[in-house]
């Protein structure tokens, strides 16, 4: 193989480290963009937070408009020509083009340092974010929502209270709360005690058989704790343990806890699928008395440690604010960026002009070409915020457009939409779009949804329309909530009645959307 020289042309495109970190924005969640404004903050002493609207910087980000690149043209936020205190695009039900192009002239209007004026009082649901959401812009005194859920009491430390009401020795007591500590997050123990004491005393067989007796009494003591269950081994262990607390009850029929206790001691795969004609013969019950016995038993707690579970809770906080005005065939949307979730920054004025003033030479070039790319980089992100901000309003306007119904009828009246129709409209790429629907949330009067809600494909109607999936899914969910408990509907059935309203939808795709609803199949939803 001979080995040669050869020129070569050619053309790529490459993503700007500027036009990434504005990608990358752009689909954070409100939580993660807090979390990159605090550690931006932390690593360019350029950049800092304000409440107020700061001056703009006589050579800031004029600098920073004229290198964006071709590249950054599809995520260039538009200018609006609305006033700062009119944070907001007006959507209105009116298909006209004068509605449509007022949409957009009431849109935001960004202060030249990046800080955003707001008005603190801008709106009732701005109010209402405020005093349940997070608020990014600066850090009160008041313990919030994530910091009072991360307080609860755990199982562990409720069940160790108690402990210390009872008069153990050393050893049982140390037994006990080594039971405690071996407790799931649903209250079960899920080890045998011959292992547990395995583990603790390694292959010293003596040891081994003390530590089990000081764990079996510390188990009982554990299983006469409230909540009552915990310590169990199993479920069916769990539901008698629970059962066996009602038997001082007198409001309960002894022979229908008794039959209670004998079906906790068959398989619990015939109590899941109430198999009464099994059950009958098994536990020497009539009818009656079965029906009676699983009512009973569909009244106890099978995860007794439920709700001491500290689990990290999921805090929805808007990003888009939607208010209705007027009533009736007059209503408007108003549709306005959530002044909580938005962070005021701005590049430091002292320090960036200690930087324009100083002249650098020598020694200290090197020093002064970096304090010049951190300045650019406080610039940057600064805008690629702004720009964050104003396509997720640009997106949110469109859907209001597009779902107008929904918002005047609800669900049931939600339109067929696609990611590409948005991206058509608003001259964007259909990945944009896709990354600022996701992990972002609208207010609305009927509740708070993720931008990605509104989209759903559609199904054909007899009219040779189309149906959105997702008022198909509220339209069977209605049909379950009016059903008889008694003869609760089957697939097949749904299937016929969407058919009546002029919906062709198949038993599986039926099927699909109530397991997506979590609604239990026709056998489970009977009522005995």
């Amino acid at each position: 193989m001979k080995q040669g020289l050869s020129l070569r042309t050619s053309q790529h495109l490459a993503l700007t480290p500027q036009l990434q970190q504005s990608i990358r924005l752009l689909q954070l969640s409100t939580l993660e963009l807090g979390s990159e404004v605090d550690q931006m903050l932390d690593d360019n002493p350029f950049l800092e937070r304000t409440e107020e609207a700061a001056e703009r910087e006589s050579y800031g980000l004029e600098q920073a408009d004229t290198a964006v690149s071709a590249n950054d043209r599809e995520l260039e936020y538009a200018s609006y020509s609305g006033t700062p205190d009119d944070y907001s695009s007006k959507s209105s039900t009116d298909n006209s083009a004068e509605d449509s192009s007022s949409a957009v002239d009431d849109g935001p209007s960004w202060e030249g340092d990046g800080s955003v004026s707001m008005s603190p009082d801008d709106g009732e649901w701005g109010g209402e974010a405020r005093a349940h959401g997070n608020n990014l812009s600066g850090g009160g005194d008041e313990m919030d929502a994530t910091e009072l859920a991360r307080n609860q009491e755990s199982l562990q430390s409720f069940l160790q209270r108690q402990a210390l009401t009872l008069r153990l020795g050393a050893e049982d007591q140390a037994a006990l709360y080594f039971l405690i500590e071996s407790l799931n997050d649903e209250g079960y123990l899920e080890d045998d005690l011959t292992d547990l004491a395995r583990g603790l005393a390694g292959d010293d067989d003596s040891q081994i058989e003390e530590l089990v007796h000081h764990f079996t009494v510390a188990l009982r003591l554990l299983q006469s704790l409230e909540p009552t269950g915990a310590g169990a081994r199993d479920l069916a262990e769990c539901l008698r343990l629970q059962l066996q607390a009602l038997q001082a009850d007198p409001a309960i029929e002894a022979d229908t806890l008794a039959v209670a206790l004998r079906i906790c001691s068959q398989p619990m795969d015939l109590l899941a699928r109430r198999d009464i004609k099994h059950l009958m013969p098994l536990c020497e019950a009539s009818d009656a008395q079965l029906r009676a016995a699983i009512a009973l038993i569909g009244r106890l707690e099978p995860k007794p440690g439920r709700r001491f579970v500290n689990v990290e809770r999921n805090i929805v906080v808007p990003d888009v604010l939607v208010v209705a005005i007027g009533q009736g065939t007059q209503v408007k949307f108003q549709v306005r960026l959530n002044p909580d979730v938005m962070p005021r920054l701005r590049v430091h004025d002292i320090y960036a002009n200690a930087l324009k003033g100083h002249k650098a030479g020598g020694s200290d070039a090197a020093n002064f070409a970096a304090l010049q790319q951190r300045l650019q980089e406080a610039r940057w992100f600064i805008k690629n915020i702004q720009q964050r901000f104003d396509t997720i309003l640009r997106v949110s306007t469109a859907i209001v457009e597009r779902q107008k119904s929904f918002f005047i009828h609800g669900e049931l009246a939600m339109r067929p939409l696609v990611l590409r129709e948005i991206a058509d409209e608003l001259g964007l790429h259909e990945s944009t779009i896709s990354r600022v629907t996701t992990a972002k949330y609208m207010a609305t009067p009927y509740g708070t949804f993720e931008l990605k809600y509104f989209f759903g494909s559609g199904l054909g109607t007899e009219s040779g329309g189309n149906a959105s999936s997702t008022a198909v899914r509220a339209l069977i969910k209605q049909f379950v909530a009016a059903e008889s408990p008694k003869k609760p509907l089957s697939d097949n059935q749904l299937s016929d009645m969407l058919k009546e309203q002029g919906i062709e939808c198949a038993r599986r795709t039926v099927a699909k959307y109530r397991e997506g609803l979590r609604i239990a199949p026709a056998s489970l939803r009977k009522e005995l």
